[in-house]
């Protein structure tokens, strides 16, 4: 439905815009832009009052889109893709304000909607996510409620799957398998026990944490920012040494009433990068207090303990669970050794300071060589000195996209590939970007959130790994809850190991990560001894067990399962055409880009060339000269493609061109192979005309090539042979004056475009066909809960005539006739009320039907491109 079309919006949670842009680049060479406040308020004050309008892929974030709903609706998108999809399948709850106002944003919009979900466990969340994408699948809530509560029943739920059919599209990663191959996750657990100063610095702060006022923190963002601070302290004796010693100067400042210079939340986000994404979604109800002068007095204290705090964090040197990184190092190195994959690994920390830490630790250990750091700004000298190194490599090739950013990321990545060891990454590495040539994934602060955790091993573990994939992590002995954190994360969601790690059902059953982070957070803040921990993650477990329902899971995958071997045909089939498809129009490319830059460049094979002169001086700075190549081998050449600016530009320069008749002279002994098809027309000759037919129809417009084609003697063509005979090398031998004589070729194609039409109207024929069912399912769910309310009634009536004929006196007898008589006038009020309603629901059944049949008019145009005089020899 995309294919060829620019107005596309993609809507996707904020931590995955950069990926998506990343893919559609890398991956599919599509020009899209990621439209957030700083972009979208840049371009109305340069005065394009519209900045969704936009030739690109449009990249926004859930709450942008709901921010901006009025620009969306404005937009007569081609496509939408939601990614994530499950989010909005609360819609049919009006409290859901995000989902709702996309909801009417998109209406009438075409919809793909990616989810590896569709239902937690409720059928109702399915009815919200099909209701997003069309309201008349199904008939309201109340009726979809009330005819597919029992799915046990196996017509009722044959009665849905049919009906999901058409809308609902599932692949599962184990079905493909033979077309992706995905490698295994193995587990490497290494468990250390923190020094004594260590343990007393963690039960000091967390004691400290854990007290119910606290001048050191906001009162509005309390939980928040205790979060981070238990975060911190858990990565390293250096990393909540700094943030002591920034509460502690803040708090200070506060008591000298000095103002501060940034909150509290800016200066521990310069520490803690996964700050901006855990706000985002996590709130706090408190509201800020004023400063009191016992809290002055309470302050001056909490000063004192803070410095005591700072004073041990700084006299620790070393720390257990560094040394225990080195031994696990040299253990994950040799599994990967073994395994046949590069000693390479890549060292995930929630902290920038430790993320220093372990680069000196590593600086004076066996892995000091190859060490690079990634991370939300990357101002470090080394980082400064890859970059240029990268930028004077690439210089003048459409590697460098002028971003920053954009091109420091890509310059870290490039060095850790080619050069590099050990990548040490805070959170800004979990996206964004792909490491399939690194198969070691070490874990040296473990997220709470499972949906963080897989994205940072997605970051190896993904499409084009070709070893197994080994996922490190640290266990402290002395903390009953981290161990516990870490039972469920690896037992219950399953993260660290199985060919696929977190399954689709798990991952997706949980509505929020950061909600299951909260519920961890909670049970450091409020359990203080260890037979609290351990009842409050006992409970905690049970609750996931509920959520992870296992006979939703089986319903879910009976109902929106594909058969394993119809998937797998279907991709199989896709697989070898998408290459012969590919291969055919690179070729295709290849040969038309020879002949329009004639003379401009120097063809070494049939996939590269160097282009010398500049063939469009216009375009000097999108069409640099220099190598190209199809795919692209070499790190200097530029990866030539059919959206490539200088292909565009040739192709629509072709396109423009004018071909009188002429005779051509083709020469099958020159050409490189055999086409038997062609070898009975060897020393005949004829004529060949190319027209394009344009069909539009349901809103599409579609074009085709029709070959006509025969022989002077008589004998007609069919279009494969003449497609095959256009491959033959050829000569133009001179210019034909004369129009065609022959009118054959004129019924061949006329013939040919009644051919095409016909199986378009049976396409279509076949579309009004399942839309018409689809609205008379609809119609009737609607009818079928009115009716269900008049049976009730009636089910009333019969029990209060019963009741009035047991009557014992004389006044319940007439109360209950009383009581009958309402209950018949209320039927009655029902039955015209049906009857009004079903002719309503017939009506705007018709309604919608006449728009389809309205859209299915066919508008058809004709253009013949060329007609030549042909001979074979």
């Amino acid at each position: 439905m995309g294919e060829r079309k620019r107005r596309i919006l993609i809507i996707t949670p904020s931590n995955l815009r950069k990926q998506w842009h990343q893919e559609l680049n890398e991956k599919f060479f599509l020009p899209c832009y990621i439209l957030e406040a700083k972009s979208y308020n840049a371009a109305i004050k340069q005065g394009q009052f519209r900045p969704f309008e936009s030739s690109e892929i449009i990249i926004c974030s859930y709450q942008f889109a709901k921010s901006k709903a009025a620009d969306v609706y404005a937009i007569p998108w081609d496509l939408v893709v939601i990614d994530e999809a499950h989010r909005l399948r609360n819609v049919y709850k009006p409290s859901n304000v995000i989902a709702n106002t996309l909801k009417m944003a998109l209406a009438g919009k075409h919809k793909l909607l990616l989810t590896a979900t569709p239902l937690q466990n409720s059928l109702l969340e399915l009815y919200g996510l099909v209701s997003f994408i069309d309201e008349h699948t199904f008939g309201d809530l109340k009726s979809f409620r009330e005819q597919f509560a029992n799915l046990n029943q196996e017509q009722v739920f044959q009665t849905l799957k049919a009906r999901l059919k058409p809308v609902c599209h599932r692949t599962l990663r184990r079905q493909v398998t033979a077309y992706i191959p995905y490698t295994k996750r193995l587990p490497l657990v290494e468990e250390f026990t923190p020094e004594e100063s260590e343990d007393r610095l963690y039960h000091l702060v967390s004691e400290y944490l854990q007290r119910d006022n606290l001048q050191a923190l906001p009162s509005s963002q309390r939980s928040l920012m205790t979060l981070v601070l238990r975060k911190l302290l858990a990565s390293s004796t250096f990393a909540i040494a700094g943030a002591l010693t920034s509460i502690s100067t803040r708090l200070k400042r506060k008591l000298g009433k000095q103002k501060s210079v940034e909150s509290l939340e800016e200066e521990l986000d310069q520490d803690y990068e996964a700050l901006d994404e855990t706000a985002e979604e996590w709130t706090d109800d408190e509201l800020a207090e004023l400063l009191t002068e016992d809290d002055r007095v309470a302050l001056e204290l909490e000063i004192a303990e803070l410095d005591a705090f700072a004073a041990l964090a700084i006299s620790i040197d070393h720390n257990a669970k560094g040394k225990a990184l080195l031994k696990a190092l040299g253990i994950a190195f040799a599994k990967a050794k073994e395994l046949g994959a590069a000693e390479k690994a890549i060292i995930f920390t929630e902290s920038r300071r430790t993320q220093n830490y372990l680069l000196r630790l590593l600086a004076d250990s066996p892995f000091a060589e190859g060490i690079v750091l990634f991370n939300g700004t990357n101002t470090d000298d080394q980082s400064k000195v890859i970059y240029n190194q990268w930028l004077e490599r690439h210089k003048g090739t459409d590697r460098v996209t002028g971003s920053r950013t954009a091109d420091m990321r890509s310059a870290l990545v490039d060095y850790f590939r080619e050069q590099g060891c050990i990548m040490i990454a805070t959170e800004a590495g979990a996206e964004g970007i792909n490491l399939q040539f690194c198969s070691l994934v070490v874990n040296y602060d473990l997220p709470w959130n499972p949906q963080r955790i897989e994205q940072r091993i997605g970051r190896c573990h993904r499409y084009g790994q070709k070893h197994d994939v080994v996922v490190v992590n640290f266990l402290n002995r002395k903390n009953a809850a981290d161990k516990r954190v870490f039972e469920l994360l690896a037992e219950k969601f399953k993260l660290f190991e199985g060919v696929f790690g977190a399954s689709d059902e798990v991952l997706g059953a949980i509505e929020s990560g950061v909600d299951f982070e909260k519920r961890i957070a909670a049970i450091y803040q409020h359990c203080r001894m260890q037979e609290e921990i351990q009842t409050a993650f006992d409970q905690l477990q049970l609750e996931l067990s509920l959520e992870i329902n296992e006979s939703m899971t089986r319903t879910r995958q009976q109902l929106l399962d594909n058969f394993d071997d119809e998937v797998r045909e279907k991709l199989k089939v896709r697989d070898e055409a998408s290459k012969a498809y590919l291969n055919h129009y690179e070729r295709l490319l290849m040969q038309l880009t020879q002949y329009e830059l004639n003379g401009r460049a120097e063809f070494l094979d049939d996939s590269s060339f160097r282009l010398q002169k500049q063939p469009f001086p216009e375009q000097a700075a999108t069409i640099p000269v220099g190598l190209y190549e199809l795919p692209r081998r070499s790190g200097e050449a530029h990866l030539y493609r059919l959206n490539h600016p200088l292909a565009e530009t040739l192709i629509a320069q072709a396109k423009m061109r004018t071909l009188p008749p002429a005779e051509i002279h083709f020469d099958y002994q020159q050409y490189d192979g055999k086409v038997t098809l062609l070898e009975e027309f060897i020393g005949k000759s004829g004529w060949l005309t190319l027209s394009l037919f344009s069909v539009e129809s349901l809103d599409q417009a579609e074009d085709h090539l029709i070959f006509a084609t025969e022989t002077d003697d008589g004998q007609i063509l069919d279009e494969e042979i003449a497609a095959r005979l256009l491959t033959l090398p050829g000569n133009v031998i001179n210019q034909v004056q004369t129009g065609l004589e022959n009118t054959s070729l004129e019924v061949q194609t006329q013939k040919r475009q009644l051919e095409i039409q016909r199986t378009i109207s049976e396409r279509n024929a076949r579309f009004f066909e399942a839309e018409a069912d689809k609205l008379d399912g609809w119609a009737d769910d609607l009818k079928v809960g009115l009716e269900r309310e008049i049976k009730e009634i009636d089910r009333q009536i019969k029990e209060a005539r019963r009741s009035a004929v047991t009557a014992l006196t004389l006044e319940e007898k007439l109360s209950g006739q009383k009581l009958i008589k309402s209950l018949e006038a209320q039927r009655n009020l029902k039955r015209r009320s049906l009857f009004d309603a079903q002719n309503q629901v017939d009506k705007q059944r018709e309604a919608l039907i006449s728009v389809i049949e309205g859209k299915m008019n066919q508008s058809t145009r004709s253009d013949q491109l060329f007609s030549i005089r042909w001979t074979i020899s």
